[in-house]
């Protein structure tokens, strides 16, 4: 596969905006100079994902990821580098130029070749169902008569496979694909001793796109009015390399930026349900694609928005899955409403029948939250009967114990005593037993099992003080790191005259090997920079260095708390920034960075030390200059202290 020419690569660096870029797959809230969200990467409840556009940067300290605008899309849509190159040329309509050279890696292939395949076999079903006849009368006569118009069609993407064994695999293989690609893709069904065949035959075609546009999967629907019954109405993708539908949500692609805009999201089941409401002007709006919803597919939207407002048919069935996918909603902290269409309804029919103004009015009207909702769905029964009260209560109490937030649950406590007329003490007796239910299994799950004892290990005073000691060390040199890091070319002045802060770090820290190998690395790429006298920044870490240099600088260049600037203008109190004390804090830290190098010296040759006074107590020479490399240890160390301000042992 051609490689990527470095001018275009250029180029996608120079345009590249690290908010623009992020925020197709966050909602950022500004903090200071920053912006910050949940993390897109981990199932967190506090933020802790920044991005600092000033920098270039993402960090997120739950995960620990972080880098440019580059390694986030690598990061979050599981990208190779080429792909994520590619997918940002695509994004600022800059020309992909190539140049000759492959890619070496398999997985990598694997997946590009995965991207592009789909992204050919939704053309060739999307041709076909404007270019074939077939395609014409059967395909594109079906979506007219649910009403879709073109726009809607070419939105979507949609297509039409024909109703042959495999005309779309000899298509593929003619153009150059493998069959083996064909396979991995589920576009072809091999059988064994015989030739594949294609596995939408004679379907209308629905792609399934990530969250970056890219085709991943398909939905099909069976047209034929004299099919075989053993066949299902609709099927859908295998999974694959690309492709996880737990992790997906259909319809997210073209709704992202109108949900982020409403700050709430529809929910529906099907791929109609979306397309109806798309073309109604409900525009925030995605579908779990029939499969039972996921505790993934609700963090993806909590990326975009808390609110997600449930659409369900009013029929029985309806009402059974309302119930069955509530929970799991509020589990995942987020705030559910629920809309129970008219009986024999679903969001497609509905919103066809209905103008949008009025499909808007009835969704608005008809809105409720989830003990409005299961407080009328009991309400007449329980009225009759004491026993369905009681069970009427336990149901909804068991929905409020699964919301993470305290607070929450303590609101929707009030609000069923409202409702049902229930003393507030009864039903946190209630909560309160549950949630102690559920701490109890949660603690049976996370037990460890039972193993036979291990005899403890003596560890001597000396090994826990250089364990602390190194520790403590690490530290240090992670502070000079990101002292270089962030004011690598900075200069301030001080009695002497003026200093770079790059020059000083590396003249005192000469001949000094850091104990952290990743630490190690960065300084030495300082070092050689400084023999040939070139300027590395940050910005050169994060486009040269290793996976784990570019995480800890991005990190390093995150500030997560800043003051508010509320002090400085509101309240007058002026606190400086580190910038404006560079010399002090500079030499803080060499100074801390080389008390604890003496301090791991001075524990190492306390251990020689010993060694030598029980092994050959009568090597009195070797012994004597223990106690003497001991003493000019200690010496040199109560200096520095000296200079710190702080107290060391004798």
């Amino acid at each position: 596969m051609p490689a990527i020419s470095r001018q275009t690569i250029e180029e996608v660096r120079s345009r590249m905006d690290i908010l623009d870029v992020v925020s197709d797959f966050v909602s950022l809230k500004r903090a200071g100079n920053q912006y910050k969200a949940l993390s897109p990467f981990t199932n967190e409840k506090t933020p802790s994902f920044y991005v600092v556009p000033s920098k270039g940067i993402f960090k997120d300290f739950s995960s620990g990821k972080g880098g440019d605008a580059i390694t986030f899309v690598m990061e979050h849509e599981g990208m190779s580098y080429p792909e994520a190159i590619r997918y940002l040329a695509k994004k600022y309509g800059i020309e992909i130029k190539e140049e000759a050279g492959t890619l070496t890696d398999e997985t990598t292939q694997e997946r590009e070749s995965l991207f592009i395949v789909m992204n050919f076999a939704k053309n060739y079903f999307h041709d076909l169902l404007f270019r074939h006849e077939e395609g014409i009368a059967v395909g594109l006569s079906y979506f007219r008569e649910r009403g879709f118009t073109d726009t809607t069609i070419e939105k979507f993407e949609l297509g039409y496979s024909l109703d042959a064994w495999n005309h779309f695999e000899e298509h593929a293989l003619k153009n150059g694909f493998s069959r083996e690609i064909l396979e991995k893709a589920g576009l072809i069904v091999p059988r064994e001793g015989k030739s594949g065949y294609d596995r939408f035959r004679g379907r209308v075609i629905f792609p399934v796109h990530n969250l970056s546009g890219k085709v991943i999967a398909f939905g099909a629907r069976i047209l034929k009015q004299d099919a075989d019954k053993q066949q299902p109405k609709y099927i859908n993708s295998p999974e694959t390399e690309i492709y996880k539908k737990s992790q997906v949500l259909y319809g997210l692609f073209q709704a992202r930026n109108e949900i982020r805009k409403q700050d709430f999201c529809y929910l529906v089941e099907g791929y109609t349900d979306v397309l109806s409401l798309h073309q109604a002007g409900i525009e925030n709006v995605v579908a779990s694609s029939g499969t039972a919803l996921t505790e993934e597919q609700i963090r993806l939207i909590r990326r975009f928005t808390n609110n997600i407002t449930v659409l369900f048919d009013g029929d029985e069935a309806g009402v059974r899955a309302a119930l069955r996918g509530i929970d799991m909603i509020l589990r995942g902290d987020l705030n559910v409403r629920v809309v129970l269409l008219p009986d024999g309804e679903d969001p497609d029919s509905f919103a066809r029948k209905n103008s949008t103004t009025v499909l808007r009015q009835f969704l608005s009207e008809n809105s409720q939250d989830f003990i409005t909702f299961k407080v009328n769905l009991y309400r007449e029964e329980a009225q009759r009967d004491p026993i369905k009260k009681a069970q009427a209560i336990r149901e909804i109490v068991t929905s409020i114990a699964v919301m993470p937030d305290p607070v929450k649950r303590s609101v929707y406590i009030k609000e069923t005593c409202r409702h049902l007329d229930v003393s507030e003490n009864v039903l946190l007796t209630e909560l309160n037993k549950i949630l102690i239910q559920e701490r109890r299994k949660k603690q049976e799950r996370l037990a460890e099992p039972e193993v036979e004892p291990v005899p403890s290990v003596a560890v001597s005073d000396t090994f826990i003080e250089r364990t602390q000691a190194l520790a403590i060390q690490q530290l240090q040199e992670r502070e000079t790191i990101r002292l270089l890091v962030n004011y690598a070319e900075a200069q301030y002045e001080d009695e002497y005259g003026k200093h770079q802060v790059k020059e000083n770090i590396l003249q005192e820290i000469e001949g000094v090997t850091f104990s952290n190998p990743l630490y190690r690395e960065i300084i030495e790429l300082y070092r050689k920079a400084a023999e040939t006298d070139e300027a590395i920044d940050s910005y050169y870490l994060l486009n040269n260095g290793s996976e784990e240099v570019k995480k800890l600088v991005a990190e390093l260049l995150t500030v997560r708390y800043s003051i508010s600037t509320h002090w400085r203008d509101k309240y007058h109190i002026y606190i400086p920034h580190e910038s404006e004390e560079l010399s002090g804090v500079t030499l803080k830290n060499i100074l801390s960075l080389k008390f604890w190098l003496l301090q791991e010296m001075i524990e190492s040759n306390i251990t020689a030390w010993k060694k030598t006074e029980t092994e050959k107590p009568h090597d009195l020479v070797a012994i004597d200059t223990y106690m003497t490399v001991h003493d000019q240890l200690k010496l040199a160390q109560r200096e520095i202290a000296d200079a710190l301000g702080i107290v060391v042992q004798r």
